[in-house]
């Protein structure tokens, strides 16, 4: 199928607005990873600190359309303690053979964009041929909507943009 597939894991609810927009407005199914323990409550938040820290892997529900029947599929993740977030490494670790182009959208609060699409590329056994980071603070505002759609535009075919360059500071610029 030449098609784009948008899967999401989010814990606040941040990253799944992004995803949806970036669904709804570009017409693409949606997926959800989410856990199978909710982290709800006080040890909600130290398993999220552990399983960062320790990069483990949690137990992940999927609902959503399989992903090898999508030519690309975006993944959308926040940030915890500059790691990627670990329902989302779980569901790359799952789903890995069937994830052929891959473009990444991380979340975060301040910083560790760059170390998390560094610990996707590793989990892919190569690099995602889009990604970017939005800091909540710009989700909350919506001052990350241009930049947002224009990602997902530069994921269509034919679109002439192949990459989207993602500098030290973690925010997505067009190459």
């Amino acid at each position: 199928m030449d098609t784009i597939l948008v899967v999401c894991y989010s814990y606040t609810g941040t990253t799944r607005r992004l995803a949806e927009l970036l669904s709804s407005h570009h017409g693409w199914p949606l997926g959800q990873v989410s856990d199978t323990e909710p982290r709800a409550g006080g040890t909600g938040t130290l398993r999220c600190v552990l399983d960062s820290l320790l990069r483990r892997h949690p137990a992940i529900r999927y609902e959503g359309p399989d992903p090898g029947d999508y030519r690309t599929v975006v993944l959308l993740a926040p940030v915890w303690m500059y790691r990627l977030a670990g329902p989302m490494r779980s569901f790359i670790a799952q789903h890995r053979d069937q994830l052929r182009h891959v473009a990444v959208i991380c979340t975060m609060a301040s910083g560790g964009g760059t170390n998390a699409l560094g610990e996707v590329a590793r989990l892919l056994g190569q690099a995602p041929l889009a990604s970017a980071c939005f800091l909540q603070r710009e989700v909350d505002d919506g001052s990350c909507t241009g930049r947002l759609l224009a990602f997902g535009e530069a994921l269509r075919p034919g679109s002439g943009r192949a990459h989207l360059d993602v500098p030290q500071d973690g925010r997505a610029h067009p190459a």
